[in-house]
């Protein structure tokens, strides 16, 4: 796939999308919105991908959020508006898997700073890697604007007092990789040289499950995070339920008792 402001590939089963505007931190605009929307799309389409990985360009930072360029100069306002009055959502739903309902599974490999809106990538991952030189940190209020969304979402992950400090503070502060893992934001932390080649191991492990099965697991669970347990758990009954006449659940017993790979459906939904 063709992008300007993405590195798209897809290898043995996982796709992999790197943000790609270091000098401007990584930070997106809406060019880099519309096509993140496009790559997810792909993901969940192209029956070659089983589950993903999100990381930035460069080294200083994985995402810095909204371009503030864009903002100081009121584009990013208006092409906000814009998007959601064309596509009937809003913008901030296409920036991850989550937002575009990709139920593969995704990894996220945090290569440096994550700031303000980058933080939907956090809020919205799967398992998070992080770089020992990571950090996080909220600087909405800073410049006048509402920390509203990406704290929304963090809630769910995290105390809610870390919540608040973090976008209360506006960035005075910053959460180091080693807080996020006692936090349990970050599942590891690791040399900076060591966070992709760990990020592809773990995808590679996933990718050798039935896809249908992770996708159906993922959904199960994020989508209990939306409902009380009574509800969550029907929710997942139901997934189990139409999960019971799919090719892989006897495919898996089959390959184990004959002492073979499986040989899995693609998931495309």
């Amino acid at each position: 796939m063709d992008f300007e402001t993405l590195l798209y590939d897809v290898t043995d089963g996982v796709a992999s999308i790197t943000l790609n505007r270091p000098e401007r931190h990584n930070a997106f605009n809406v060019q880099m919105a519309a096509e993140l929307r496009r790559a997810w799309e792909s993901v969940k389409s192209d029956p070659a991908v089983v589950c993903a990985i999100v990381t930035g360009a460069g080294e200083k930072a994985f995402c810095t959020g909204m371009d503030v360029a864009d903002v100081a100069a009121g584009e990013a306002q208006k092409d906000a508006r814009r998007i959601q009055e064309e596509e009937g959502k809003p913008f901030y739903q296409f920036l991850t898997a989550i937002h575009n309902r990709c139920w593969k599974p995704v990894i996220t490999a945090v290569n440096g700073m994550v700031v303000g809106g980058g933080l939907h990538f956090i809020a919205d991952s799967d398992l998070i890697l992080a770089a020992e030189h990571a950090t996080f940190f909220d600087t909405h209020v800073k410049v006048g604007l509402i920390a509203g969304l990406e704290p929304v979402g963090l809630a769910r992950r995290i105390p809610l007092e870390s919540v608040l400090r973090m976008a209360l503070l506006g960035g005075s502060e910053r959460m180091t990789a080693q807080e996020a893992k006692e936090l349990g934001l970050v599942g590891e932390v690791l040399p900076a040289d060591q966070l992709l080649p760990r990020a592809r191991e773990l995808a590679a492990k996933i990718a050798q499950h039935s896809p249908t099965a992770l996708a159906r697991s993922k959904r199960a669970i994020w989508q209990s995070l939306d409902v009380g347990l009574e509800e969550g758990l029907y929710r997942a009954w139901r997934q189990i339920e139409e999960h019971t006449d799919h090719p892989d659940l006897t495919e898996g017993s089959k390959a184990f008792v004959e002492k073979r790979k499986p040989r899995w459906e693609p998931y495309t939904g």
